[in-house]
Parts: C-alpha cells; sequence; structure tokens
C-alpha cells in the first residue's frame, strides 16, 4: 500500500496506523457505530512521497513492536517516516514519533519511566550472548531473560540458576531479540499469582485489570502472553476468567503514570505493574499498541475500544471546528 495516495483525501477522517487487521477490527466497529469516519493504513509496504501532503484528518498510530513475528520486519521503520511526515505537516498524531521509540524498546520505557520515579525491576541490556551469564550473575537468581523489543512476551524465560541459564543458552529454544538485545532483569515473586494492567485513554486512566499467571504463567515480571501457547492467552482472544477488570482500582502510581504518558506523546497505553511480597511495585512495561479482553468488558461495562474510538472523534470533530472557522 502507497501513502501517497492519501492527498486525495476529501473527508477529514481517522486514519489508522498499524501491521495487524485482527487488532484493528474491534475499533473499526465502534467508529462504525459512532458514525465516525475512518480509514486504515496498513503500513507493511508501500511508498511515502515526501513532496506530497498528507490528508486532513487524525493519525492514531498502532503498530507493534512484535510486528517482525507475522512478517512486517520493517513496518515499525517505515511507520517512523511516516510519522516524522506527518508532524512535519501538523497534523494530530496521537502516539506519534516518541511513542513509537518507546513501543520497540524496553531499555528506553524503563529510562523514561525513572524520569518519574517510577521504579523498575533491575536489569541488564546485553548485546550478543557472551556476557548473559556475567549479568545474571550480578542480577542474582532467579532472573528473567526477554527481548527488548518484543510483544507477545518474545524471548521471555525464568531461570532458577546458573546451570538452567547455561543449558538454556545452549539450546534452540534461545532466541535473539530482533534488534540484538537481551534484558537480564531481576525476578520479582508477587504473594499471589496475578499482575496488574492499567489502561490508559487520552492520556487519563480508563480502568485497571488483574490478569491471573496460575495457569502455568510464571514469568512475572513479564509480558501476559508470554506463555506456552502465546494465542491462548492474547488478551483480545482469551475466554477464561484469567482477565478481570477491577471495580474499585486506585493506586499512588496512577499520577505519576499519566505524567509519564503526557511527556512521552502517549495518549493511548497499557502499563503493566507487579507488586512483592512487602508491597512494592514495579512497572515492566508499557504497551502502546494496547489490546482489551471482550468478556472482562462485558461483565465489567467498560469498553476500551469504545473509549478511544470516542476520543479520536472527539480529536476528529475538533479539528473540523478550528478548520472550520479559519
Amino acid at each position: 500500500m502507497s501513502v501517497t495516495y492519501a492527498n486525495s483525501e476529501q473527508t477529514p477522517r481517522v486514519f489508522i496506523i498499524h501491521e495487524n487487521e485482527a487488532w484493528v477490527e474491534p475499533l473499526q466497529k465502534q467508529f462504525e457505530a459512532m458514525g465516525i469516519p475512518a480509514r486504515e493504513w496498513f503500513l507493511h509496504q508501500g511508498s511515502l512521497d515526501l513532496t506530497e501532503q498528507p490528508p486532513e484528518g487524525v493519525f492514531y498510530n498502532r503498530m507493534s513492536a512484535s510486528s517482525h513475528t507475522r512478517g512486517h520486519r520493517y513496518a515499525p521503520e517505515f511507520t517512523a517516516s511516516v510519522l516524522a511526515w506527518l508532524k512535519r505537516h501538523d497534523r494530530i498524531v496521537v502516539n506519534g514519533p516518541r511513542a513509537l521509540q518507546l513501543e520497540l524498546s524496553k531499555v528506553e520505557q524503563y529510562q523514561a519511566l525513572a524520569q518519574f520515579g517510577i521504579e523498575t525491576p533491575k536489569t541488564i541490556a546485553v548485546i550478543g550472548k557472551e556476557d548473559i551469564a556475567e549479568s545474571a550473575r550480578k542480577i542474582g537468581f532467579p532472573v528473567i531473560l526477554k527481548h527488548n523489543r518484543a510483544g507477545k512476551g518474545l524471548g521471555v524465560k525464568l531461570l532458577h540458576s546458573e546451570a538452567a541459564l547455561r543449558d538454556h543458552l545452549a539450546s534452540d529454544e534461545f532466541e535473539p531479540s530482533v534488534d540484538g538485545l537481551t534484558l537480564v532483569q531481576q525476578y520479582i515473586e508477587a504473594p499471589r499469582p496475578f499482575i496488574t494492567r492499567v489502561e490508559f485513554v487520552g492520556g487519563k486512566f480508563l480502568y485497571a485489570v488483574r490478569v491471573d499467571t496460575s495457569g502455568g504463567f510464571e514469568l512475572c515480571p513479564a509480558e501476559a502472553c508470554a506463555v506456552e501457547s502465546l494465542d491462548d492467552y492474547c488478551p483480545t482472544v482469551a475466554t477464561t476468567d484469567m482477565f478481570e477488570i477491577l471495580s474499585d482500582f486506585d493506586h499512588v502510581l496512577i499520577p505519576k503514570w499519566e505524567a509519564f504518558l503526557q511527556a512521552n506523546d502517549i495518549g493511548i497505553a497499557g502499563i503493566e505493574f507487579i507488586t512483592d511480597q512487602s508491597g512494592r511495585s514495579y512497572t515492566y512495561d508499557v504497551n502502546t499498541n494496547t489490546n482489551y479482553n471482550p468478556e472482562a468488558e462485558e461483565k465489567d461495562g467498560r469498553q476500551g475500544m469504545k473509549a478511544i474510538a470516542r476520543y479520536l472523534g472527539d480529536l476528529l470533530e475538533q479539528q473540523s471546528k478550528i478548520a472550520s472557522a479559519a
């Protein structure tokens, strides 16, 4: 798909930048129900004419760090070019270049979170394999290995001993991150088997969902998809009660998370954290391409995609009013 066709668009609309149609379908249904004009930009391939101007509208970036697992290795790099083009022409972009930068690197996430006093697990970033063992000894066992550029729990492995680590590194099971960086991370043991994912829309808290990790999920802190079968625990398709939206959630970190999102041009995100035995909370993932579990939302009544559609629709309406008054 070429994005150069865009200058022929006559009606301002919401443009959804992505590389996975399955994750966009629930949002498209909400746009249709609300009568909000929307169009998808599937940025797996195509061209971008830098002499052209983008269409008028609101642009929502849903590019994923795990795009390479679907055969879309360079979609994030192409998206970065498109976002730079949009920003140069002063278009409204939700989850812009900085959001994409953080989506693609947990190291950068952790440095940005630290600026707001948000604690993350102790982590060492390692290029290649040679220094992983020494880094694990420095952290102390058990340790977590994970990919720096991840999503879906890519590369996540809990290792209880140096011998287990040595066997893992020597096996075909070890796969390097697509960017070459493996994270060696402190293992946080929770008093109960769950992590919490906090959803934000428009940079504001929407709801928190508790994710049950008892069904073989022992990789905390790690992404909720890091299980034997990734699809079994994807929030968009899971049919178990492992996702529960908390009705009365409150946390001292909410203002800090919101300030972090605002400072980093992130309008829509899911932030995951885990609390240890002493009640100390560690934030370990910021997902700017967030998805929601339909069964949990049906029980609770709040709907993430509906909130996103409303938020983007309001931005589009505001833009139209400004353009009409000009």
